[in-house]
């Protein structure tokens, strides 16, 4: 990973987000079904232990997502996700006075995240939805788009694509980018993510992970999210409860290839793979 040019940062709110080298994001799912940890900290107490051990860990940021979108997963109501979600969010903000980036497609729920005090909106759709455009450019906080086709009910069968899939990530990520930038949304504003494991096949996944860095060719902080996925099953052979070796591999691969936020389920032993790969990267940057 090379910094951004200009000693690149993100104001988040209240927080400002420098991008001289790699941070991690802390996942809390607050719902009941995601595919590693549903139903583990879905209710207010369970979240703040959960948000507290992964401060403590050394996460930069914690990433709130109160609906599941593993492959088959059912979609979820408004007052479902800001029940699950909002409550999470304040006191994140009241008590540990914590960065938080809220996993969510809704317009309204973005609007009232904001209100909040959360400090970035991270959305799977890259506001697809009808009105979230509009309520995205309303907040002024950065915005994560990503990669993925279809919806994540659907996702999972057969992806294809007829181009390579390094080349139709960076094309659609484009596409995204200017159509925030037309309703004044500023490029200066965004994260970009590849959406690993959303509409790709084990296939897509490694050859996106070994050709990542073309993507560094748009100029805008990457957010890289491989923790305990299903390439990583598939790859080794592991259930999700064993695959924190594997993660920690593709940590280390994706800050290599230019990822400057990695986002995962397992803070400390995450942390530490980055900062490790990071000194040495340091080495090469220095002596270069």
């Amino acid at each position: 990973m090379q910094p951004l040019s200009g000693g690149r940062t993100l104001q988040c709110g209240k927080h400002r987000l420098s991008f001289d080298r790699p941070c991690v994001m802390g996942i809390l799912n607050v719902t009941p079904d995601s595919f590693s940890d549903g139903g583990r900290h879905d209710e207010l107490d369970g979240a703040r232990r959960h948000a507290e051990r992964l401060l403590a860990e050394g996460a930069t940021i914690i990433d709130v997502g109160g609906e599941s979108t593993r492959p088959g997963a059912e979609s979820v109501t408004l007052a479902q996700e800001r029940e699950r979600v909002l409550p999470v969010v304040e006191m994140l903000v009241r008590e540990f006075d914590a960065l938080v980036s809220v996993d969510t497609s809704a317009p309204e729920i973005m609007t009232e995240v904001a209100a909040a005090g959360a400090g970035m909106i991270n959305d799977v759709r890259s506001l697809a939805r009808p009105g979230a455009l509009e309520a995205a450019a309303a907040t002024d906080l950065p915005i994560c788009l990503m990669h993925m086709l279809g919806e994540p009910q659907t996702m999972q069968q057969s992806p294809h694509y007829d181009q390579p899939i390094e080349t139709a990530v960076a094309d659609f990520l484009e596409a995204q980018i200017a159509r925030c930038e037309q309703v004044g949304i500023r490029r200066e504003r965004l994260v970009l993510d590849p959406g690993f494991g959303f509409a790709k096949t084990l296939e897509h996944n490694l050859r996106l992970l070994n050709r990542m860095e073309a993507l560094g060719a748009l100029g805008l902080p990457l957010l890289v999210g491989m923790s305990r996925k299903s390439m990583v099953g598939k790859a080794l052979g592991r259930p999700v409860d064993e695959r924190l070796p594997g993660s920690l591999a593709l940590a280390v691969m994706a800050v290599e290839r230019g990822g400057h936020i990695i986002r995962v389920h397992d803070v400390a032993p995450t942390v530490d793979a980055v900062n490790m790969a990071w000194a040495v990267l340091q080495e090469r940057i220095e002596h270069e």
